[in-house]
């Protein structure tokens, strides 16, 4: 409640209202809120301390990360690394290649029919062996049998016209020369001469005429006998019959463009195995060379053999040289048509170094390799002739005796210097 004072009233101290009650709250809460921005600031003050030592410890910990980071480098910069070498060699020996080839007979035929008529006799199968000359089968064929006959006897006829021919000549001869002479003494006519000189004449025409028909007979009756021959069917050449297309009471044509085949075969004592060799190869392989051949299914079997014929012209799709290699097979142990592997030993043209892959370096600028000369890295470029897998074939860019870097290291450069390890 607040106090009105009058100007009529007399003023006392007593009458004021008590304020020293009324301060003290407010002074005490005023000492509270300086206590807590007291303890704000110290708060304050000790987090500002603590970043500040923090940052100050980052800044150290940073310089003396750098410090270290350079002296590691430094270290690195003055360290001579140290690499694995290979002393290069050079080889002039034969390289050894293995090809695939394809087995063949040396020689195979298939058989035709040259006779038309019906099987009568087979004497073989598929799997036997035969030799050269023997009998297959036999066809029955009557009316070749007849035409054959026929013309023997037409034959005999002709061969009679000859003989016929002949007196007939003879006696036109003589008569011509009687005839000649009476005339000569004037006691026939000149006309009479004339008829018998060419009567004569003519009748040495007709038996020119008749021996050319016997002539023309005998190739005919030759023609019949050879086709008659072809009755029975006989192995050209030593072999093995590999298929057997007829059977007794088969009807068989001798049609040239339809003949009907009868068996196939296959000379198998030496076989043929064809390579395609690729050019790389062509020029360090001859004739005669030795060769070796493996087939897969007989483990530990090397069959020896020799080159003995080339195509002597490359294959324009592939680049490839044909060749054949022969091979003995007198034992059967190998068969037409088996695929098998053939070892060569090809020729090099020219000396090259070989050194692993590892060693090769491709980037922008080529193909390169490394080579430590007096203690320095030496890069040089490289022309390869082959590439072998694990390994490769230098052609120019290296000199035996040099100190090929393997598995150089990537930051490798001219002029580093390294120590042999």
């Amino acid at each position: 409640m607040n106090t009105i004072f009058r100007p009529d009233q007399a003023f006392h101290p007593t009458d004021l209202p008590d304020l020293d009650k009324r301060a003290k709250p407010e002074q005490g809460q005023r000492e509270k809120n300086g206590k807590r921005r007291a303890g704000a600031r110290a708060l304050g003050l000790a987090v500002v301390a603590i970043v500040a030592g923090l940052v100050g410890f980052g800044f150290s910990g940073k310089s003396s990360r750098d410090a270290d980071a350079e002296a590691v480098l430094q270290a690195r910069l003055n360290a001579v690394p140290s690499v694995r070498t290979l002393i290069a060699k050079e080889e002039d020996a034969p390289r050894m290649i293995e090809l695939t080839g394809n087995m063949a007979a040396f020689d195979s035929a298939t058989l035709y029919a040259r006779a038309t008529g019906y099987i009568s006799k087979r004497n073989v199968d598929i799997g036997s062996k035969v030799h050269e000359g023997d009998v297959l089968a036999v066809i029955a064929a009557p009316d070749l049998d007849q035409q054959f006959a026929q013309a023997k006897a037409q034959l005999v006829q002709y061969e009679a016209a000859v003989k016929q021919a002949e007196a007939n000549a003879d006696l036109g001869r003589v008569t011509n020369l009687r005839t000649a002479r009476l005339v000569a003494q004037g006691w026939s006519s000149l006309q009479q001469g004339d008829q018998d000189r060419l009567t004569a004449e003519s009748l040495a025409a007709a038996l020119a005429v008749a021996k050319a028909n016997v002539a023309a007979q005998q190739a005919a009756v030759d023609r019949l006998e050879q086709l008659t021959e072809f009755e029975r069917i006989t192995a050209p050449f030593d072999g093995v019959v590999t298929s057997r297309l007829i059977d007794v009471g088969s009807l068989v044509t001798a049609d040239v463009a339809s003949g009907t085949p009868l068996f196939s075969l296959a000379r198998t004592d030496v076989l043929r195995v064809q390579v395609f060799v690729p050019q790389a190869f062509s020029f360090g392989l001859k004739d005669g060379d030795p060769a070796t051949v493996t087939v897969s299914e007989l483990p530990g079997q090397v069959f020896h053999a020799k080159v003995a014929r080339n195509a002597e012209a490359l294959a324009a799709g592939t680049r490839t040289l044909l060749m054949e290699v022969d091979v003995d097979n007198k034992d059967g142990m190998l068969a037409p048509g088996l695929y098998s592997i053939i070892h060569l030993q090809a020729r090099r043209l020219s000396p090259i170094i070989t050194i692993p892959s590892q060693a090769v370096i491709f980037n922008q600028d080529g193909l390169q390799t490394a080579v430590v000369s007096d203690g320095k890295v030496e890069l040089r470029k490289i022309d390869l002739e082959l590439d072998n897998g694990a390994t490769v074939d230098v052609r120019n860019g290296l000199k035996p005796g040099d100190h090929v870097i393997l598995n150089p290291p990537a930051n490798i450069a001219n002029g580093m210097r390294v120590q042999e390890g």
